[in-house]
């Protein structure tokens, strides 16, 4: 009894897919708008399974590693969906703009509203102001920083192309090779179940997290189109614009889960580690995730040309691309305060308060920009006095600003 009560949690979640599993083989039916919500069900419950496979893997890899690691994961039912829909794009164009959608979506929701749960949750329980993250997050923010300021040659090009592809996935490929040159820790910030799990010796441990991810992995192959689908055709049906369910209620599913956790962590007194882990997300997500697209797209559809983007799109990878790059400016320094974040918040907040039109995105876009170029500036002189000090220091060492009585 006291072994079941336990592993409570990892049964319910992995009990939770069987209705979307017993559904999709057509054991029961209902309504479109009840079959969504069944399938989203299952993959969030998944998306538990997944979250807690990376987390209590730290205890076999580097941390920053497992950070990536986690992170790749975690949203692995978001890749599933997204990947899906560059793959129907292939035959059917009109679901290139919902890949993008999910895309953009699930970037814009990371960083508005997951770093800022972190950061208030951190401020909260502290009384802090200042959340700090360790040194070895700098590989995160460098890699995001190139992988933005790229991202803003993709609008200007009618499509995400081959080799915008090629290069994020690469860029992805040499994160994880600077990830994995850290050294693994045997104390980590793991809670929950995947403590437990990361507690078992290790030959048992390894089997669970295998067992765990390939339930998971099924479940969501059996999950992913119709839910995807569902969501299409419950906007239709429900007079809701599908543009907007797949954009937002589709990564949202999907990310519940690690939301959830980080936010748990921030709580335990560990934000430093609910905000890495998320900025680990945003870096996966902004180089592996856009870069399969045109991949899928490519085999799908039998051709190299670029996953075409509309008016609107385009608009949107714009939009994205410029909150990346305020947050960036943000992080820049290892660093986020609560009314940095709360600028964040607020942008991302209005965005539903103003009418989704190409000025409305335009003008966000260039509030975004305009805003990382003033915090850019403070950033700089922020520095200075450090650097100064730092050179200072260093000609002293050697003699050459060495003065009598200093």
């Amino acid at each position: 009894m006291v072994s079941v009560r336990k592993w409570q949690w990892p049964i319910l979640m992995a009990l939770l897919a069987w209705p979307a599993a017993s559904l999709r083989f057509q054991l029961w039916g209902a309504n479109v708008p009840v079959e969504t919500l069944v399938f989203g069900l299952g993959i969030v419950s998944v998306a538990f399974l997944l979250t807690w496979t990376a987390e209590a893997a730290e205890r076999d890899v580097p941390r920053t590693l497992a950070l990536a690691g986690l992170a790749l994961i975690a949203v692995l039912p978001e890749y599933a969906v997204d990947m899906l829909f560059a793959w129907k794009a292939g035959n059917d164009p009109s679901y290139a703009s919902y890949a993008t959608a999910n895309m953009t979506g699930g970037n814009r929701l990371l960083v508005g509203l997951g770093w800022t749960m972190v950061v208030a949750i951190f401020a909260f329980r502290t009384h802090q102001n200042i959340l700090k993250l360790a040194a070895i997050h700098r590989t995160e923010v460098g890699i995001l920083g190139i992988a933005t300021v790229y991202s803003f040659i993709i609008p200007f090009r009618g499509g995400i192309t081959l080799f915008d592809g090629a290069f994020l996935v690469g860029l992805f490929c040499v994160y994880v090779y600077l990830a994995s040159r850290g050294e693994v820790e045997e104390e980590s910030d793991i809670v929950g179940p995947a403590e437990m799990i990361a507690n078992l010796p290790t030959g048992q441990r390894r089997t669970v997290l295998a067992a765990m991810f390939v339930y998971a992995g099924v479940a969501i192959l059996l999950s992913a189109e119709p839910f995807a689908e569902g969501l299409i055709d419950s906007g239709v049906k429900l007079g809701i614009d599908e543009f907007q369910l797949v954009q937002w209620l589709a990564p949202l599913a999907s990310e519940f889960p690690e939301f959830l956790v980080a936010g748990l962590l921030a709580w335990r007194m560990r934000a430093d580690a609910a905000l890495g882990a998320l900025v680990s997300s945003k870096v996966n997500q902004w180089t592996l995730l856009i870069g399969c697209l045109p991949i899928a797209y490519a085999i799908s559809s039998g051709t190299i040309n670029p996953l075409p983007t509309d008016t609107r799109q385009t608009e949107e990878v714009l939009l994205t691309a410029a909150q990346s790059l305020l947050a960036v400016v943000l992080l820049i320094n290892l660093r986020m305060t609560l009314i940095e974040a709360g600028v964040l918040a607020v942008l991302f907040a209005a965005q539903f308060l103003t009418p989704h039109s190409i000025v409305s995105r335009d003008m966000f876009s260039i509030m975004y920009v305009s805003l990382a170029a003033v915090f850019a500036v403070r950033q700089v002189l922020e520095m200075r006095p450090f650097v100064g000090d730092g050179t200072r220091r260093l000609r002293s060492r050697d003699g050459t600003l060495a003065r009598p009585g200093s």
